[in-house]
C-alpha cells in the first residue's frame, strides 16, 4: 500500500467527507483496506451465528462494515464525477475493487442461507418493516446477484459483473472527453448575432482563460443550448450540433477517437449472457426483477399506448412549427439544427416569452433562498448553509437540513457547469441514515447541476427550466434526506423501485409553476421586482408548448432503451443503429441527421443505472402528476396534504413497496389523467 492507515483521512470514519485532506493517493489504500475488513466481518458474523443468524449478530456487524466502505469509496466516486482529472485513475481501481467484493458477496452461498434462515425466523412476521424489507430485498438482490448458479456458471458472472463496469466507467469516461475534445474560436462578433449575453460573457471568459481572443464555444449544456437556441447563424448551429450528435463515435469531428460502438455492443452482450445465465430470456426482464412494474409487457405496453396517445399532438405541432418557419423564417425545411431555434422563435411569436427574457428573474441565489422556504411550508425543514464545512471546490456550498434547531441531514451543492465535471445534473448519497452502536448516523447527499456561473458583475441567471431542474434534484435529495427508516439497505433512496425514484423529484417540480411559489422563488436580480404579471401569464400560457413533441422524444429513448435490452442477445453498432432508426420512424416527428449517434452518449443506459429503465422517467411522471393532483384539490401549501405527502412518501425510504407508498397516499392505484391533463395531451 502507498499509504499508512495512519494519515489516511479516508479511514477515519469521519462524519462527513474529508474533502480537505482527501487526496488521490488515499483512495485505492483505503478502499482496500476497508475492503479486507468487510470480508473479516462477513466471516465472523457466518461462524458465531451457525444455523440460527439474527439480524443483531450477523445484519447489524456487517452493516457497519460495509458503510465505512460505501462512506470511503463515495467521496473518490464523486470527486471522480466532478473533479475527474487526477481522481480518474484512482477511481477506477477503486471501482474494480468493490465492484469484485459486492459481486462476490452477492454470490456468497453462507450468507444467502443466513438470509433464508432470517426470513424464516419464527418472529419474523413481528420485526420492524424496515427490517423485514431489507432481508427481502437481500434474497431478490443475491438471486440477482448469481448466487444460486454454481461452479463456471458462478464463476462467469462474477467475471461479467466486473467487466461491465469497467465498460460503464470507459463509456462515461469517452462521453465526457468527446465533450472537452471539442471547442470552436470565434473571433467575429457578428458571427455570434441572437446568442444571448449571458452565454457570450461565459464564451469570452473561457477564451481569455485559454489566451485566446474572442469567444470560446464548447459542448457543454449551458453553451450548447444557447447556440441551438439563439444563434441567427445557420451555419454555427449546424457546426455546435453535428459535433454534439456524433460525440463519442465513429463519424464527427474527433471521428473514431473516443468511440463508444465497441463498449455498447460488448456492454449489451455481458448483460444479455447474465440474464441467461439467470434463466431469463433478456436483461429486460432482469431489469424488472427489482421495479414497480410486473412484466415487459406491461412496461412495452405503457410506453407504446403513451406514444399512441401523444404523437397524434406532436405531429400537430411539428407541422404549425414547419408551417411558422416556412412563413416567418424563410426556411422551406427544417433541418434538426434549426427545430429548437424555430421553436423559440414561434414561442416568441406566440407567447411574447422567452427563457432569455426569464433569465432576470430567476437568480439563482433568489431561487435557491425561495426553493428553501417552499420546501420548509411543505414539510416543515429549513436548509441551512454551514461555511465550517470543506468541500472540494470554491463554487461548492454545505448545508444542514434541520426541523427546530435539530440537524436531519446534511447536503453539498455544486450548482456551476466547468471544465472536467460531468454533464447534466444529479443527486447522489455521501451518506446513508442508520442507526450505530454510537447512535444514529444522519443521511448526508450531493446535489450537483450544471449551470452557467455568475458573471464579474451579476448572480448566475437561471432558465427557467434549469430552475425546475434544481428543484428536481432537490426532490431526489429530499427523498434521501428526510426518511425515517434506519437501516442502510432500506433507507432513503436505497432499496427504492428504479421505476418509483423519480417520483419525489418530478412532483417537487410542480412547484415551479404555481404563481404562489412562484412569487417566492422569482425577483429581478437588480431591482427585486416580482416576476410581473403579465410575464407571468405568458409563462404559464406558454407551459405547454410542444409538449407532445417532447413526450415523444422521451418515449422515443424509453422505447428505444427497452427494446433493446429486450433482445435475446447483445447487438453490435449497427444493429443498435437500426433499432434506433425504427423506433425514431414509428415515434419522433422531429428530423435526425443521418450521422446522428445519439446512442454513444446515452449515459443514462450505458454509464448509469436506466438499463432497461429510462421508461421509469414517464412511468414516475404519471405517479408525481396523480399524487400532485391531491394538492390541486387540496391547496399546493395544505399543510396536511404536505405532512401525509411527507409521512406516507419521502419518509418510508424503501421500506416497502412502490405500489403501497403511493396509495397510502393517494387512497387508490395510480392514474394516467392527470399527467395528460398537465402536459396538455388530449
Amino acid at each position: 500500500m502507498s499509504d499508512s492507515s495512519l494519515d489516511n483521512p479516508l479511514l477515519g470514519a469521519p462524519v462527513l467527507p474529508p474533502f480537505d485532506t482527501v487526496k488521490p493517493l488515499h483512495a485505492e489504500p483505503a478502499v482496500s483496506t476497508l475492503i479486507v475488513k468487510c470480508r473479516e466481518q462477513l466471516r465472523s458474523c457466518l461462524e458465531s451465528a451457525g444455523d440460527s443468524p439474527t439480524w443483531d449478530d450477523t445484519m447489524a456487524p456487517l452493516e457497519e462494515a460495509q458503510d465505512q466502505l460505501s462512506k470511503a469509496f463515495s467521496p473518490v466516486s464523486h470527486l471522480n464525477s466532478v473533479l475527474s482529472g487526477d481522481w480518474r485513475q484512482p477511481y477506477e481501481e477503486c471501482l474494480a475493487k468493490v465492484t469484485e467484493y459486492w459481486t462476490e458477496l452477492g454470490q456468497n452461498p453462507e450468507l444467502y442461507a443466513a438470509y433464508r434462515a432470517l426470513a424464516k425466523a419464527e418472529d419474523f412476521a413481528s420485526w420492524p418493516q424496515a427490517r423485514q424489507q431489507a432481508v427481502r430485498h437481500g434474497l431478490r438482490d443475491m438471486h440477482l446477484g448469481g448466487v444460486s448458479l454454481e461452479g463456471e456458471k458462478r464463476t462467469r458472472y462474477a467475471a461479467i459483473s466486473k467487466r461491465l463496469a469497467e465498460l460503464k466507467s470507459t463509456f462515461a469516461n469517452n462521453v465526457l472527453d468527446a465533450t472537452n475534445a471539442w471547442t470552436l474560436n470565434i473571433t467575429e462578433e457578428s458571427e455570434l448575432a441572437g446568442i444571448p449575453d449571458s452565454a457570450l460573457a461565459q464564451a469570452k471568459t473561457l477564451a481569455e482563460s485559454k489566451n485566446q481572443s474572442g469567444w470560446l464555444l464548447t459542448l457543454d449544456g449551458p453553451c450548447f443550448l444557447a447556440v441551438m437556441t439563439h444563434a441567427e447563424n445557420r451555419d454555427l448551429r449546424h457546426r455546435v450540433h453535428f459535433a454534439f450528435i456524433t460525440r463519442a463515435s465513429d463519424v464527427g469531428p474527433n471521428a473514431g477517437e473516443f468511440d463508444n460502438a465497441n463498449v455498447m455492443a460488448e456492454i449489451l452482450a455481458l448483460r444479455a449472457e447474465q440474464a441467461h445465465l439467470l434463466g431469463m430470456k433478456n436483461y429486460a426482464e432482469r431489469s424488472l426483477a427489482s421495479k414497480m412494474a410486473g412484466s415487459t409487457e406491461e412496461v412495452e405496453a405503457f410506453l407504446r399506448d403513451l406514444a399512441k396517445r401523444a404523437k397524434p399532438a406532436a405531429v400537430k405541432e411539428f407541422a404549425e412549427l414547419q408551417a411558422f418557419a416556412t412563413s416567418e423564417l424563410g426556411l422551406d425545411s427544417l433541418h434538426p439544427w434549426d427545430v429548437a431555434w424555430a421553436a423559440e422563435k414561434l414561442k416568441q411569436s406566440r407567447y411574447a416569452v422567452s427563457q432569455e427574457e426569464l433569465r432576470p428573474y430567476f437568480p439563482y441565489p433568489q431561487v435557491l433562498t425561495g426553493m428553501f422556504a417552499v420546501v420548509k411550508k411543505l414539510f416543515g425543514v429549513v436548509a441551512e448553509r454551514d461555511d465550517s464545512i470543506p468541500t472540494y471546490h470554491r463554487d461548492v456550498q454545505f448545508y444542514w437540513l434541520k426541523r427546530g434547531d435539530e440537524p436531519i441531514a446534511g447536503f453539498y451543492l455544486d450548482p456551476y457547469a466547468r471544465e472536467k465535471k460531468r454533464g447534466g445534473a444529479w443527486m447522489d448519497d455521501a451518506r446513508v441514515r442508520r442507526r450505530t452502536i454510537a447512535g444514529l448516523q444522519l443521511p448526508v447527499a450531493y446535489l450537483v447541476c450544471n449551470f452557467s456561473s455568475p458573471a464579474q458583475d451579476a448572480p448566475a441567471l437561471l432558465t427557467h427550466y434549469e430552475v425546475t431542474t434544481l428543484f428536481h434534484e432537490f426532490g431526489h435529495g429530499l427523498h434521501h434526506m428526510l426518511t425515517r427508516v434506519d437501516v442502510a439497505a432500506v433507507s432513503g433512496i436505497n432499496g427504492v423501485a428504479w421505476d418509483a425514484v423519480e417520483l419525489p423529484s418530478q412532483f417537487l417540480e410542480n412547484w415551479c409553476w404555481e404563481p404562489e411559489a412562484l412569487a417566492m422563488i422569482s425577483g429581478h436580480y437588480e431591482t427585486g421586482e416580482p416576476l410581473p404579471q403579465a410575464l407571468l401569464d405568458k409563462m404559464l400560457a406558454a407551459k405547454n408548448f410542444q409538449s407532445a413533441m417532447f413526450t415523444v422524444r422521451q418515449l422515443e429513448f424509453a422505447l428505444f432503451d427497452f427494446l433493446l435490452h429486450s433482445r435475446p442477445e447483445g447487438a453490435n453498432a449497427e444493429e443498435i443503429q437500426r433499432l434506433i432508426n425504427e423506433v425514431r420512424a414509428k415515434v419522433s416527428v422531429v428530423p435526425v441527421s443521418p450521422e446522428n449517434r445519439f446512442q454513444n452518449s446515452f449515459s443514462h443506459i450505458f454509464a448509469g443505472g436506466y438499463a432497461a429503465g429510462y421508461y421509469s422517467y414517464k412511468w414516475a411522471e404519471v405517479l408525481s402528476a396523480d399524487a400532485f393532483s391531491l394538492f390541486e384539490e387540496n391547496g399546493i401549501f395544505d399543510p396536511e396534504t404536505g405532512e401525509k405527502f411527507l409521512t406516507t412518501v419521502l419518509e418510508q425510504g424503501g421500506s416497502r413497496d412502490a405500489q403501497e407508498i403511493f396509495v397510502a397516499f393517494r387512497g387508490r392505484a395510480p392514474k394516467i389523467d392527470a399527467l395528460l391533463r398537465h402536459s396538455g395531451i388530449e
